[in-house]
């Protein structure tokens, strides 16, 4: 059996199986799932869901293999080509991710997250809700079908936590939460929650930490 685009993998000792867990039903529930009447158990995972193997000290040959392919045998073909902006920092590799939602309001104010971002030297990510609705391209997005990350910290600004995000972000050494709701689902994962109304609180942030750098120089 084979399950693709798990998020967590977990070993059934008595059962002697593989615990494969992925989001299922359009990533409203997280689903395990079993293979106990065949073999082998197989499963593919999400990038960044899982730290680094170490490398191994042991050595193997290897072999070149030149395969004698002819344009027909060529299954994946080539639909379209997107450029994304020279300037756009890899989410997948950032450091610092500072996100916005649905919470912003409007498309303009995501010149909030880019501009703590820049302070902070961090790249800028999204929830699927402002993507869909055209406010940032896709490429910005974090989330079950967006992208997996794991920065030193992630800053969830308007974004309330729904299941779908918190698989692509949950593993992040430190995350703050800025909302005004305090039953947002994303303070249960947050190390540091901020009830509050994120189009005040930016605002003072960047204000405080750009005073902080003009002192330093």
């Amino acid at each position: 059996g084979l399950t693709a685009d798990c998020t967590s993998l977990k070993i059934d000792k008595e059962k002697r199986c593989l615990v494969q867990i992925r989001p299922a039903f359009g990533g409203n529930i997280m689903a395990s799932i079993i293979t106990p009447y065949t073999r082998p158990q197989m499963a593919t995972v999400r990038p960044k869901v899982m730290e680094k193997i170490l490398p191994s000290s042991s050595s193997a040959q290897i072999v070149e293999i030149e395969p004698d392919l002819t344009g027909e045998d060529e299954l994946v073909r080539i639909l379209d080509k997107i450029r994304v902006e020279s300037d756009v920092k890899d989410l997948q590799e950032a450091e610092i991710i500072v996100s916005g939602g649905r919470g912003l309001g409007k498309p303009e104010n995501f010149s909030l997250i880019r501009k703590l971002a820049d302070i902070l030297g961090g790249a800028v990510g999204a929830s699927r809700a402002v993507v869909d609705a055209g406010w940032i391209p896709s490429y910005h997005q974090v989330g079950q079908t967006g992208k997996t990350v794991q920065p030193k910290l992630y800053i969830a600004c308007g974004i309330s936590g729904a299941i779908q995000h918190q698989v692509g972000m949950r593993n992040s050494e430190v995350i703050i939460a800025i909302n005004k709701d305090p039953e947002a689902p994303i303070f249960n994962i947050a190390t540091y929650g901020i009830v509050e109304d994120l189009h005040k609180f930016l605002p003072a942030l960047i204000e405080k930490l750009e005073s902080l750098s003009s002192t330093k120089k």
